[in-house]
């Protein structure tokens, strides 16, 4: 996330490299299937048909205990989580248009204490709506090595999971967020563990991010073991300066020629300071989230914004307003989300 600004800022200079290091209901199988050749969702222009946001933790979602996103608390129960779901989602589909999409965070802790039994309610409301739901883990915050902290509750938690989800087409599972404590070998293997144990979930609802802060991903695209898995990409504006074309070649570096697999599940920049993301591009956040959504609408990209609504969080597209159940969301930029949906393909 962007929090990790100071320690990513030594990287600058060098962030496409690997090893610099840095602190989102049908039950039957969609018609676009992965392809390089197809792409048939009337809504995004990537794999998998994906259009969404992150809904996060207002604390990050890098916590020692239970991801509880904006809005949830931790003593609701999962009526309440339902219906508190059912307003940000709708308000997200309300401003919006053509969002199709939400990633929420799992840890350990979420799915295997009682937090699970609510925070279900969230994920249920959203495929009830039609929407797909990306979940992805996250460490925690005491770690943030880019490790799994414990491996075997790291596997209990996918496997109830898979219990819970495993048969829904509206579910996706995003194993890993940024892994950047592993080498490719390390990170490939882990992957290749996670198809071993469950081989019945179809490869195109699995998305394995790329090496580093999910910063490249042609190691993993490369490896026959997981053709037809989508891949996950990330990158920031603060992770370099350039200008609209510099940013489009580091978008392009980071896929290689497996962008028609690739979905990148963060990208981000100010939204609640004013800046005009449709105006000039001399400023190095405009020139970022141009040349992202460019690379997203002419490449065919899927692309997941950060975040759609975390409180507090200035790159948040969303603001929470309301009390109690009824929640109310209004859009911090209007020229943001102009560029949001161009990258969707709208």
């Amino acid at each position: 996330m962007k929090n990790r600004i100071l320690i990513l800022s030594l990287c600058s200079l060098s962030y496409l490299l690997p090893g610099c290091t840095k602190d989102q209901k049908s039950q039957t199988a969609p018609n676009y299937a992965i392809s390089e050749k197809n792409f048939t969702s009337p809504l995004a222009v990537g794999a998998g048909g994906i259009a969404g946001v992150n809904w996060a933790d207002a604390r990050d979602n890098f916590v020692d205990g239970w991801v509880i996103p904006s809005g949830l608390s931790a003593s609701d129960s999962y009526s309440t989580v339902s219906a508190k779901a059912d307003a940000i989602l709708s308000g997200f589909q309300n401003n919006m248009s053509g969002i199709n999409t939400v990633r929420l965070p799992i840890n350990p802790p979420s799915v295997l204490q009682s937090w699970w039994g609510s925070y279900t309610g969230a994920i249920d409301r959203a495929t009830s709506k039609n929407m797909k739901v990306i979940l992805g883990c996250w460490e925690a915050a005491s770690s943030k090595d880019g490790k799994i902290d414990d491996v075997t509750q790291f596997w209990n938690m996918w496997q109830a999971v898979v219990n819970k989800y495993g048969g829904n087409n509206n579910v996706y599972f995003e194993v890993f967020n940024e892994p950047h404590g592993y080498s490719l070998s390390q990170l490939t293997s882990i992957y290749a563990e996670f198809l071993s144990r469950y081989p019945s979930i179809p490869r195109w609802r699995i998305i394995l991010p790329g090496t580093g802060y999910a910063q490249d991903v042609k190691g993993v695209g490369a490896d026959g073991r997981f053709t037809n898995c989508l891949l996950a990409v990330h990158n920031y504006a603060f992770w370099g300066n350039n200008s609209t074309s510099g940013w489009e070649q580091a978008w392009r570096s980071q896929m290689g020629s497996y962008e028609w697999r690739t979905v990148c599940t963060e990208f981000g920049a100010s939204m609640t300071t004013g800046k005009n993301y449709t105006g000039s591009q001399n400023d190095n956040e405009v020139a970022y989230i141009v040349g992202a959504t460019n690379v997203f609408r002419n490449d065919r990209v899927s692309s997941v914004y950060w975040p759609g609504l975390r409180d507090n969080d200035t790159y948040s597209i969303q603001r929470r307003g309301g009390s109690g159940n009824n929640i109310t969301l209004s859009t911090t930029n209007n020229s943001g989300l102009v560029r949001i949906r161009y990258g969707w393909g709208l």
